[in-house]
């Protein structure tokens, strides 16, 4: 298609092609990130927050979200392994209300049930000491939670 100078005229690609979601780890020392690419296909463990004061958590949260052109946020909910709630699920879910409170994005509770034995697990097995696993396990069990959501969404369809 031309713009009719004879020069071909380029389109934007789609915003909903070009954003990516993300998932969060919260934890009451440090908060686990990790995002998809923007085909919403893999992940990648981005970074962890040091949960300092809920100003800097937010601030820092709305500054990814929109540097890394959020879509859709996934927040781990920590279930006991019958599914039911503990007190660190009545954590999550005020740190979900207010943040609920700071975007427009559409957020989403998932059960994050193993993901950070999964994470260790993982970091075991690269042979990863445990100091510098200490650093990343909440980024990798962000990671695990949005695999675990980014298949199930598979599945559904």
């Amino acid at each position: 298609m031309t713009d009719g100078g004879g020069r071909t005229k380029l389109y934007p690609l789609s915003l909903k092609i070009m954003s990516r979601y993300i998932s969060i780890d919260y934890g009451e020392k440090r908060i686990g990130v990790a995002v998809t690419d923007q085909l919403k296909m893999f992940v990648t463990p981005y970074t962890t927050i040091e949960n300092r004061s809920e100003d800097w958590v937010f601030s820092e949260l709305l500054k990814i979200f929109s540097e890394q052109r959020i879509e859709r946020v996934i927040i781990g909910l920590p279930l006991n392994i019958e599914g039911e709630d503990t007190p660190k699920t009545t954590e999550v879910r005020v740190f979900f209300q207010k943040l609920t409170e700071k975007t427009n994005l559409p957020l989403i509770l998932w059960d994050e049930r193993y993901s950070t034995s999964e994470a260790n697990e993982f970091l075991i097995s690269k042979g990863i000491n445990w100091q510098k696993s200490k650093e990343i396990v909440d980024q990798i069990a962000a990671a695990v939670i949005l695999e675990s959501y980014l298949r199930d969404l598979v599945i559904s369809n």
